[in-house]
């Protein structure tokens, strides 16, 4: 994902405006605003009364039967199996998945029919191997979004075994700690370098016994397989041997594991999620009635795979597309080549990352930034498009379409109509930016894979920001109270928790830290703090956890300065400090290096972007920005950060500054910047 901003970043001038080349065409665009009166999309509730408050505090979904949670939407969609059968039936065998070979080639396709026989054969083979039907038999899958990934789940799916996703983020280190813990004796892989960082760990994971590869093997990974003895298999090997000897379905019951997704934390082990089937059909159902209320799917849509197949948001999804019978196409493998892929695919579904769109916002904040007319162009564009929004009118045929944003929406393939963003906070700016530019529902949810990815949910029609929805109809939610912050339930803030079918069934072989977050009544607590907001929507306000106590005795929650600061349009990336000897936080910044340029200019500074980080004037110039937005969101006076480091390094995940979901790892960024950190308190002396 990070590569994919990079890229959005390295094009900037093509996610521009179009100004220029479209006021030439403004005379029939008026005409046809004029002869094309929109309609306003149907909003099933009033949005002022987006919940039911229940006894003791628990909000409810307005659309509950009788009470009843939904844990189904289709009777003959109870299982990931069931939704696929649904799929192929309802598609009338349609296109499933596509794939393509590379630039100017057009996506060759498997149908539902296809796919399945091809899982079919692969599950068999699996069997044929030794694995053995049923959710005690693990299936590990360490590869990047592509064809064989859906096969490979499928397989397991038709005979109730159960996936384990690995990924390449979560390092060494943790991928064998889930071998081992989950005594995985399979994994399919896709390149020669994963199973080689396998194989060159083979001494500490016993379990592991072949290796299934999608790419061709290498000679290193020959002579390691032979020397530890594991047997190496091409994915088309275990197929072929399936197809010689095929077994019937074992297909599984609602309450079986599904799959076990391991978390990657900020510290210590993964945990491993263990989700059942029933768990994935309550959370895609909820989301399904929510977030598409009113709008069909069918075999039509499409749904381009380039989010990580080892979160649930991306497994959610597809289980989504496969129920109702729509296709899937799979990026290239090169996210430098992503907006070519969805410009081929012409996506009408598009789950993403807020840093993504943040990305869009920005670039083109940039292409206007210099000239009066262009930002007053856009600005009034905005406004007029948020005007239409509040009217329920989504739409991309406007003149404010035709004159500005049919450039941007065509990046996306132009065929748009539902985008669904989840992970972490997307602030009202760009949320109301996304949905005028963009003339498509943009809906935002909150959830943790805990909950099978789904907690609230915006509705199709919501045209405020700064919320993340009401309850789904899969679960209860409500706020207990966090003394320790001054949060209390009573006053409509306190931690998030949640109950209902889409719950997971606890951390697999550790009940220790499954009591942490689940208590004797089935509530999930899910560490983060919310408050509910008049129309019954809840907005996330803070972090029960990453906390620390200063000398004085006053705490501070560390993430919700980081993301006040991150509103200077100077930073990209920010890591406050604090600890229980100081009476005061300190900061390291990473500049926004696309706005950096511009405040040098301004300076009257110039040589090497990088050594002038470290620059007085600039340092003071981001300080005093940080300070002014720190202060106008309301942090107190302990807060507010005294000293900050500008690294010209970037937090990632390579560097392991980052998690797989680009939250920051506190402990290794405090590793990588204890001299800095050091320094900077021995200097203001606290």
């Amino acid at each position: 994902m990070e590569t994919v901003l990079e890229y959005v970043q390295e094009n900037a001038t093509a996610i521009g405006l179009g100004v220029g080349t479209a006021l030439l065409t403004g005379a029939s665009a008026v005409g046809y605003y004029l002869l094309s009166p929109p309609d306003p999309i149907r909003v099933p509730i009033d949005l002022g009364k987006q919940a039911d408050v229940l006894p003791d505090g628990v909000y409810a979904s307005p659309f509950l039967e009788d009470g009843k949670l939904m844990d189904h939407i289709y009777h003959d969609c109870r299982t990931l199996y069931e939704g696929f059968q649904r799929g192929m039936r309802v598609s009338n065998n349609g296109k499933c998945l596509g794939s393509r070979t590379g630039p100017n080639k057009e996506y060759e396709w498997l149908t539902y029919k296809q796919v399945f026989q091809r899982a079919h054969r692969f599950g068999s083979g699996l069997l044929q191997l030794g694995m053995k039907p049923g959710p005690d038999s693990f299936l590990g899958i360490y590869s990047n979004n592509r064809l064989e990934w859906v096969l490979a789940e499928q397989g397991c799916n038709i005979y109730s075994m159960v996936i384990i996703p690995l990924y390449d983020t979560l390092g060494p280190n943790a991928c064998a700690f889930i071998i081992n813990q989950a005594e995985i004796s399979t994994v399919v892989c896709d390149k020669p370098e994963k199973a080689q960082q396998l194989l060159d760990q083979a001494d500490k994971i016993p379990h592991l016994k072949r290796i299934i590869m999608m790419d061709p093997v290498s000679n290193n990974n020959t002579l390691l397989a032979e020397k530890h003895n594991i047997k190496l298999y091409s994915f088309a090997e275990v197929e072929d041997l399936g197809r010689q000897n095929l077994r019937d379905p074992v297909p599984p019951k609602p309450s079986d594991l599904a799959t076990i997704c391991y978390t990657s934390g900020t510290t210590g082990d993964p945990k491993g999620v263990m989700l059942t089937h029933s768990n994935l059909t309550a959370s895609i159902a909820s989301v399904t009635f929510f977030a598409l209320h009113g709008m069909n799917l069918s075999s039509e849509d499409c749904h381009l795979s380039y989010l990580p197949l080892a979160h649930m948001f991306e497994r959610g999804s597809q289980f989504m597309i496969f129920c109702h019978g729509a296709h899937i196409g799979f990026y290239q493998g090169d996210v430098r080549k992503i907006l070519d892929d969805l410009q081929t695919l012409k996506p009408t579904l598009f789950p993403t990352v807020p840093r993504l769109l943040n990305r869009l916002y920005d670039r083109v904040q940039l292409s206007v930034k210099g000239s009066k007319f262009k930002s007053w162009l856009l600005k009034t564009a905005i406004s007029q498009k948020e005007k239409e929004i509040r009217r329920f009118i989504v739409r991309r045929n406007s003149i404010w379409d035709i004159l500005l944003f049919r450039k941007l929406q065509n990046l996306l393939g132009g065929r748009v109509k539902v985008i669904i963003t989840g992970s972490a906070p997307l602030s009202a700016e760009v949320l109301t930016f996304v949905r005028c530019a963009l003339g498509c529902i943009v809906v935002e949810g909150y959830g943790q894979t805990e909950a099978t990815a789904g907690i609230t949910f915006q509705l199709p029609g919501e045209y405020s920001a700064g919320n993340v929805g009401g309850p789904l109809p899969c679960n209860f939610v409500k706020l207990v109270d966090v003394p320790d912050m001054d949060y209390h339930a009573a006053e409509g803030k306190g931690e998030i928790c949640a109950r209902g079918p889409n719950v997971f069934s606890g951390y697999y072989k550790n009940h220790e830290e499954t009591d942490k977050v689940m208590d004797s009544d089935g509530w999930l607590h899910t560490g983060d703090i919310g408050m509910w907001l008049p129309n019954g929507t809840l907005k996330i306000i803070d972090r029960k956890k990453n906390i620390f106590k200063l000398a004085q005795g006053e705490y501070v929650a560390p993430e919700k300065c980081e993301n006040v600061y991150l509103r200077s349009r100077y930073i990209s990336q920010v890591f406050v400090h604090g600890d229980s000897l100081k009476t005061c936080t300190v900061g390291i910044v990473v500049p926004d290096m696309d706005v950096f340029p511009g405040l040098l200019k301004e300076l009257g500074l110039s040589g090497d972007a990088t050594e002038l980080c470290s620059h007085k004037d600039v340092k003071k110039h981001i300080f005093d920005d940080m300070m002014k937005n720190g202060k106008e969101a309301g942090l107190h006076s302990f807060e507010l950060v005294k000293d900050i480091f500008i690294s010209s390094e970037p937090f990632t995940s390579k560097n392991g500054c980052l998690t797989p979901t680009f939250k920051n790892k506190r402990p290794a960024l405090l590793k990588k910047f204890t001299k800095q950190i050091e320094e900077m308190y021995k200097r203001i002396g606290k």
